[in-house]
């Protein structure tokens, strides 16, 4: 099973071209685009939150995607949705439009990847602002929007 086709159980190994798939699908943009946004959200996110969330994080995901979420520092950066999609624009090289745009596909895709408790943990470190961006509505397979 793929990414973004449908219910991902825990047990289901996603590889790395399966999750940048599910984001460019799901945001509309192509694979290198995809790749170059999942890549400065996954370091913007570990920016925001501490380091052992994002060390936990990391090891649920495919090589290539998994140093994304690594960092040197132990606590998480103070900041809100807007200085997370200038840092997610300016790291991919994409408007702060198109970033704030593929931002909720990276996380639902995220979302999908993780156990539920590891997402659920990165999620409560984020302020309130965040939680339509972290992924209580998603999209599903057929990009309808769901509430979670």
């Amino acid at each position: 099973m793929r990414v973004g086709d449908g219910p991902v159980r825990e047990e289901i190994q996603v590889g790395y071209e399966d999750f940048i798939d599910a984001v460019a699908r799901r945001s509309g943009v192509p694979v290198d685009q995809a790749t170059a946004i999942t890549r400065a959200t996954l370091e913007t996110l570990a920016d925001r939150i501490s380091g052992g969330e994002a060390r936990d994080l990391a090891k649920q995901l495919p090589e290539g995607l998994d140093a994304h979420l690594r960092k040197p520092r132990e606590h998480a950066e103070p900041f809100g949705v807007e200085d997370f999609a200038q840092r997610v624009g300016a790291r991919a090289g994409v408007d702060v439009v198109l970033a704030k745009a593929a931002i909720p596909a990276v996380l639902t895709t995220l979302r999908e990847a993780v156990p539920g408790d590891e997402f659920e943990g990165m999620a409560a470190q984020l302020p309130s602002e965040f939680r339509g961006v972290v992924g209580l509505v998603g999209t599903d397979a057929g990009g309808r929007r769901v509430r979670r």
